[in-house]
């Protein structure tokens, strides 16, 4: 009898990635039927992801296929997009992806990417405004839908976003299996994980800082936009 063909599940991630971005996810995905997770870049060795993590990842261009695309977000988005050639990677592997799907600012990406267009699709709360620029409609929840896209919001909505690919691959039971052995049960300190609930002054300060990484961001995503 023949061996069930490998799920392939591939995290493009580059330097200054945010590692819970794409490690929530991973966390979720490789315990799937089959799975064969991996972790590549542009270059592929050593990426350091922001706070100084380091993986050692494959080279994108050396993977012939995927059935699902992950690209995560993070502050080296701003470089990953303005790479051409990671940027024709991540297109060629998310046309034949089964899934194509992103984390936080990676949904930037992939529209750099010209996957997005016609594309419902959630985002970080803090650059979900530029998604317009890629022809994708921003939509403020922890996970989005649109066909074969999936998106999940900022950071931890990637354990969300992961946990209903799941669902969609091997079934609700296998996606609450997976959620147990994790024993995913968020019960926050505080109720401050979103701009609607967060207090005023903190909201604030958050936004402060936002503020001063915007240019940049915008700035990138206009190349990226006028680039495409």
């Amino acid at each position: 009898m023949n061996e069930p063909l490998p799920l392939v599940v591939v995290f493009a991630i580059y330097p200054g990635v945010t590692q819970l971005d794409f490690t929530g996810p991973y966390e979720v995905l490789h315990r799937l039927k089959h799975a064969k997770v991996i972790t590549a870049s542009g270059k592929g060795g050593l990426v350091e992801a922001e706070g100084g993590l380091t993986f050692v990842t494959e080279r994108l261009s050396d993977i012939p296929r995927c059935d699902v695309i992950c690209i995560p977000g993070g502050a080296g988005q701003v470089h990953a997009m303005a790479d051409p050639a990671y940027l024709d990677e991540v297109r060629r592997l998310g046309q034949g992806a089964r899934y194509v799907t992103s984390v936080c600012s990676g949904s930037l990406i992939l529209g750099a990417a010209g996957l997005l267009r016609g594309k419902r699709s959630a985002c970080h709360w803090g650059w979900r405004e530029m998604l317009p620029l890629f022809g994708a409609e921003p939509v403020a929840e922890r996970v989005v839908r649109d066909g074969d896209q999936f998106s999940g919001g900022g950071v931890t909505a990637g354990i969300d976003f992961a946990l209903t690919l799941a669902a969609e691959i091997e079934g609700e039971s296998a996606a609450k299996a997976i959620q147990l052995m994790l024993e995913y049960a968020p019960e926050p300190p505080f109720d401050s994980g979103a701009p609607e609930t967060a207090d005023p002054e903190v909201l604030a300060a958050v936004r402060k800082r936002l503020d001063a990484m915007l240019p940049q961001r915008r700035a990138a995503a206009m190349k990226a936009f006028e680039s495409a």
